[in-house]
């Protein structure tokens, strides 16, 4: 296991964002043994232009400063978070040379900012992990590591993303010592690609989600007075879900109330679902809070859409919602779900399928079958993917520093 290493993370994700991220999870974990430092998410100019005046703007603020170290601390001993200066806004340039020499002067901010940071504490060693940032291909290059890590979470299906990413991530695989991949299905595609390629599938910290099982635990106020039986679903309302499908589920059971728990994005809710008796759109919620809305739960459910890219994810709430000790419904969007989940979750095929497995879990749940789902989600904690994970690095580590060439 690696131990008493200094890391450096490059993140997609906020350190305080809305939902617990698989980075920032990753960095917490391996902080308990390592010195890290977790790459705040790069602000640009165009971004505090428009958050100047929020709550989370004016507390980072003097971070963003060129003088600034840029160094958070955190509740946990070994882990800083690292804010870089403000960055150019440039994805809205077209692929090309413009774009290109941006990027470099960009990446040099960043850089330069996390140079200092090794200067400061005199480090001559150290392991550099993208975690899934396609926006910033070169650090790696700008600051050479002891070791180079890549860590896809994701596939890249958002235009936003494609625009420069399919290029910048070729970029990022190519110099890279190692590639980690949390599904099966990007495993397989980067393993093309890479030939030191890993599957270390996500997690969930079930420490958090098993609060729902304790008496005093409340349920949330905001679905306290809905009717039971509930069936819900805790998470992003976004565009992976199968709208399509939920509706007939939704009319097909008019007995039961829906509950969606979270962040709506635009455009995608039918305005009759606001109008409808057993449909709650309860919005977001901060994550501390998921324990009293599973506890509200009869049962939890993933309606993901199966489509090309929908086999790469993993997702977190699936371990959260066996922690929970709920009952849980999912759409058969990942087949190779099925090998972490021992038979406990039905994945369902249609409409027919769905329905049918909420009934069967309502009405016929027991107590071996919940110790079943307890016993899943005690398999997939972050402390045994943190620990797969840190007896990768710590194998690669050990290889770079006792090659010849290093």
């Amino acid at each position: 296991m690696l131990k008493n290493a200094a890391i450096f993370i490059l993140s997609n994700s906020k350190y305080d964002g809305q939902f617990e991220s698989t980075s920032y999870t990753i960095a917490k974990n391996l902080a308990k043994e390592n010195r890290v430092f977790y790459i705040e998410y790069p602000a640009t100019i165009k971004d505090y232009i428009k958050q100047k005046d929020t709550e989370e703007f004016i507390k980072k603020k003097p971070f963003y400063s060129k003088s600034s170290d840029g160094l958070l601390d955190t509740e946990i001993e070994n882990l800083q978070i690292l804010f870089t200066p403000l960055l150019f806004s440039i994805n809205f340039l077209p692929e090309g040379l413009i774009y290109r020499l941006l990027l470099k002067y960009n990446e040099k901010l960043i850089a330069n900012r996390i140079k200092k940071v090794l200067e400061k504490f005199d480090i001559k060693e150290f392991i550099y992990i993208n975690s899934f940032n396609i926006y910033y291909p070169n650090i790696a290059k700008m600051i050479p590591s002891t070791l180079n890590v890549y860590h896809c979470v994701d596939p890249l299906i958002v235009e936003f993303d494609m625009k420069h990413g399919i290029k910048s991530e070729k970029i990022i695989i190519e110099d890279s010592d190692l590639v980690i991949c949390t599904s099966k299905q990007l495993y397989l595609e980067k393993k093309e690609r890479h030939p030191h390629t890993y599957f270390i599938p996500n997690a969930a910290d079930i420490s958090h989600s098993e609060k729902a099982r304790l008496t005093e635990t409340p349920i949330h106020p905001k679905l306290q007075a809905i009717k039971k039986p509930i069936v819900g679903y805790f998470g992003n309302i976004e565009r992976r879900m199968d709208y399509d499908l939920l509706e007939k589920v939704f009319v097909a059971n008019p007995d039961k109330s829906f509950v969606l728990v979270g962040p709506i994005a635009t455009g995608l809710i039918p305005e009759r679902w606001n109008q409808a008796e057993n449909i709650h759109l309860i919005g977001r919620v901060p994550f501390s809070d998921m324990p009293s809305i599973l506890k509200a739960f009869d049962v939890a459910i993933i309606p993901f859409k199966k489509d090309k890219v929908s086999n790469t994810i993993f997702p977190l709430k699936l371990f959260e919602y066996l922690g929970s000790g709920k009952p849980v419904v999912s759409t058969n969007f990942n087949t190779d779900l099925k090998e972490f989940t021992h038979d406990t979750v039905p994945f369902c095929e249609n409409v027919e399928e769905f329905s049918l497995a909420i009934k069967e879990a309502i009405h016929h749940d027991n107590e071996e079958k919940l110790k079943a789902r307890i016993l899943v989600a005690e398999e997939n904690t972050w402390e045994r993917r943190t620990k797969e994970f840190s007896n990768l690095l710590a194998k690669y580590l050990q290889e770079k520093l006792s090659s010849p060439h290093a």
